[in-house]
């Protein structure tokens, strides 16, 4: 076993005093212990070399404290000591202390999932009390239908018997009743007292096209909600990431999905942290595949982007930013990395030397928002309303958009990088080129925050190069709004939600347009008709909803920790 020398410990010592500014111990030590004599190189001694050392020691310890003889313990929480328990105790009696920390965590651990299935019991009893409700409304309705039909029957009969009595007056009391049949109906459907003809009104046809549950698999295994899924642009791999500080890889196979299928499923597990834990600095909060499908890029809360394999394998962990990972993305060539961060910066990864190659602080807050523009240029959007255009290798922003009043939650540019749609807290959603620096078209309709916005994959540059380019925006406000982004005018308002839509998604294809909600629901909506087709509702609310590259499969993530696939055929 190595040992340190007195010699070595005097010259960290030595250091230290020094580093610490006490000039006089510093020389006091060194006349005394003939530290100039010393064969030490000091170029090699790293500034603050003693605290590091004295803090392996303690790490040392603390390892040392945590590992036991049985088997059991290897999967558990690390607990971390306090220095001057390290300092001051034997081994045996931090593993006391330990042991002791685990029964209290077990405790609260008990103490948790008791409030939790009371919790559920009160969900259900809510769930169960909103069944009534409903089943409640639709016996209503029926027995009003029913009441209307027996009034239609006694109409007809009384004008039977007009009929019989009166014959010659029956051609023009006829053509009256008839006319004022017509005038009624409309009202009564409800035609002029609908919505206008913009609006997309959904509540018929949503009982109507429920996904069958034969079409949906639920994956089951994180322990924490799940806020972010893509599926692989070459496979059937479905990547998810979630609060339980994991993201999991899936295989998903093709062909339908097998009812409630949660049997055993080929899953990768990929942990954030050692052992069993929900520990929120390392919540997953973004994902995103490289455009080959090899590599899986995550961003966590606790400031780490990593890069795993296809096998579930880390290969690389990037370490810089000083606060949470926000959003990251691959560029198309797939050799730069790029993340955004609540600590006001953005930085580019070079990938392959596996270290970071510029960062860029612009921002005077967190950075909320990153999308790449070509493989060198990209948009970062953040909490100080402003928008700004860099480029590696650039000291400035090639391209600064000021105009949003309030946060800007999110950045897309469009197929071809000519136009960045951006959108905020201020309600609006605006679209910028590069040509000017004021928006070309402010997109005002929606009435609170909105939350995300895509472009579809349709017009110039993409593989739909005859259908209309156009841009989807979700709102707190419960709708999803589709812009004719030439004129920057309203197209149409899809009104089929009840609470905040967090995520939409187009189908490769360009015709559908899935959208998840907080109200437990994922529509499907047809954009030639500007109708739901297909809908789904979960256990819990929607934070993300994605399509595979064929387009016959969406997954969505939700809330009470499941990601569904559901099966799309038309």
């Amino acid at each position: 076993m190595t040992s340190i020398t007195s010699v070595e410990l005097n010259y960290l010592v030595f250091r230290y005093l020094q580093e610490s500014g006490f000039t006089h111990s510093a020389f006091a030590l060194g006349y005394e212990a003939s530290i100039n004599k010393s064969t030490i190189d000091g170029n090699l001694v790293p500034p603050g070399a003693l605290v590091t050392f004295v803090q392996k020691g303690l790490q040392y310890f603390e390892m040392e404290a945590n590992l036991s003889n049985s088997d059991t313990v290897l999967d558990e929480d690390f607990s971390f000591l306090q220095p001057l328990d390290l300092i001051t105790k034997d081994v045996y009696e931090l593993r006391q202390i330990i042991n002791e920390k685990r029964k209290n965590l077990q405790k609260d651990r008990d103490k948790d999932k008791d409030k939790d299935k009371e919790l559920n019991r009160e969900h259900e009893g809510e769930r169960a009390r909103i069944r009534d409700k409903e089943r409640h409304e639709r016996e209503k309705e029926r027995h009003e239908k029913e009441k209307e039909r027996e009034k239609d029957k006694e109409r007809t009969e009384k004008d039977k018997e007009q009929e019989k009595q009166h014959v010659d007056l029956t051609d023009r009391e006829t053509v009256a009743d008839q006319e004022d049949k017509d005038n009624v109906k409309p009202e009564d459907n409800g035609v002029f007292g609908g919505p206008e003809p913009m609006d997309i009104s959904t509540t018929s046809t949503s009982q109507a096209c429920e996904i069958p549950s034969s079409d949906v698999i639920i994956l089951e295994g994180h322990t924490s909600e799940v806020c972010a899924c893509a599926w692989s642009p070459t496979g059937s791999l479905l990547a998810s990431g979630s609060g339980d500080s994991t993201a999991r890889i899936w295989t998903i196979a093709d062909g339908s999905s097998r009812s409630g299928s949660n049997g055993p499923l080929n899953v990768l597990v990929l942990k954030h942290v050692k052992g069993r834990t929900n520990e929120k600095s390392k919540d997953v909060t973004t994902l995103d595949w490289n455009g080959e499908g090899t590599q899986l890029a995550t961003g966590s809360y606790d400031g780490q982007a990593r890069i795993w394999s296809t096998n579930g394998e880390l290969k690389t962990t990037l370490s810089k930013h000083k606060g949470p990972i926000f959003s990251l993305k691959w560029n198309k060539k797939g050799d730069y990395l790029l993340t955004g961060s609540c600590d006001k910066t953005a930085i580019v990864w070079d990938v392959k030397a596996e270290e970071w190659k510029q960062q860029f602080e612009f921002h005077s807050g967190p950075t909320l928002d990153v999308d790449w523009r070509n493989n060198v240029s990209f948009a970062t959007s953040s909490t100080d309303n402003m928008i700004f255009v860099c480029k590696i290798g650039e000291n400035r922003p090639i391209k600064t958009f000021a105009g949003h009043q309030g946060e800007v939650n999110c950045v897309k540019w469009d197929p071809t990088g000519s136009l960045l749609a951006s959108c905020s807290d201020d309600i609006t959603a605006k679209i910028w080129s590069m040509k000017q620096d004021k928006f070309v078209h402010d997109l005002k309709e929606h009435a609170k925050e909105i939350y995300t916005i895509r472009w579809s994959p349709t017009g110039p540059g993409t593989s739909n190069p005859n259908q209309q380019l156009l841009l989807a925006s979700a709102s707190f406000d419960s709708t999803v709004k589709l812009w004719d982004v030439e004129l920057g005018k309203l197209l149409n308002s899809l009104n089929g939600h009840r609470e905040p839509v967090y995520s939409v998604a187009f189908s490769p294809n360009g015709e559908y347009l899935a959208s998840g909600s907080l109200d437990k629901s994922m529509h499907i909506w047809s954009l030639k008709e500007c109708k739901i087709v297909k809908t789904y509702t979960g256990n819990g609310g929607i934070f993300e909803v994605c399509w595979n590259k064929e387009g016959d499969k969406i997954a969505a993530c939700f809330a009470n920790n499941t990601v569904c696939v559901l099966d799309f055929r038309m």
